[in-house]
């Protein structure tokens, strides 16, 4: 009976992530410089944090492709767990990040300020990267990689951090609500922080979806939010 996919489909997705991981950093690092560059100019702490999160994505990004430069399936695997842990202090960091800019905007100390430059990169942000993640993620489930999926699921973490940095340089703008960035952010920092804390204790994938999961009579099998059979337990990220 075949467990997952083929040495040659296994292959296939490796290299696919490596692809998707390498366009995730360049793409952070442009928009860090970015965004760094247009908080400085608008005296924007919400632009700046941004453009630091940019940076603990690249970081993020950067531990994967480390996993998956090895060619080899079996150090890849050996790596998963250091990857993880990197990826779990990412999420930790991004989330004291969050934190601590959300708290000084509360307490006066810093708002989000009015930038079209900050508007139209976090407007680019909102429409690319969700693509990004989505890939990555089906990739990784494929693949039986924890590690794949939380990089992923950091990068739909920055995906939703857009969101709010634009809805709260419009809503600054137009309402006069300050206090809306911020609030989102803090929501933002508690999943952050439940997903560095999954990536550390390793609930990544338990295994590979195998050819018996997926023709296993309704019930027999776990099943991940698009309906797909899958081997892992409950609470695996390949089978949220």
């Amino acid at each position: 009976m075949s467990l997952g996919p083929s040495p040659a489909r296994r292959d296939a997705l490796a290299q696919r992530i490596r692809l998707l991981v390498a366009a995730t950093i360049t793409y952070n690092v442009i928009e860090a410089a970015g965004a760094l560059t247009a908080g400085t100019l608008a005296s924007s702490t919400a632009l700046i944090g941004f453009g630091l999160d940019s940076v603990i994505e690249v970081s993020s990004a950067t531990a994967v492709a480390w996993q998956f430069s090895a060619r080899d399936h079996a150090r890849r695997e050996a790596r998963e767990k250091t990857t993880l842990r990197i990826i779990a202090v990412s999420f930790f960091a991004l989330a004291a990040y969050v934190t601590f800019d959300a708290i000084g905007a509360l307490t006066g100390t810093g708002e989000a300020e009015v930038s079209v430059p900050g508007i139209v990169i976090a407007a680019l942000s909102l429409a690319v990267m969700p693509f990004l993640s989505a890939a990555q993620r089906r990739a990784g489930r494929e693949l039986g990689s924890a590690s794949a999926v939380a990089d992923s699921k950091q990068t739909l973490l920055c995906t939703y951090l857009s969101a709010v940095l634009l809805a709260g340089l419009v809503l600054n703008a137009t309402l006069g609500w300050s206090w809306a960035d911020p609030i989102a952010a803090l929501v933002i920092a508690a999943v952050a922080v439940k997903e560095g804390r999954d990536a550390w204790q390793g609930k990544g994938c338990c295994a590979a979806p195998s050819t018996a999961a997926a023709t296993a009579p309704d019930g027999d099998a776990d099943r991940d939010a698009g309906g797909n059979a899958c081997a892992c337990k409950p609470g695996c990220a390949c089978c949220p």
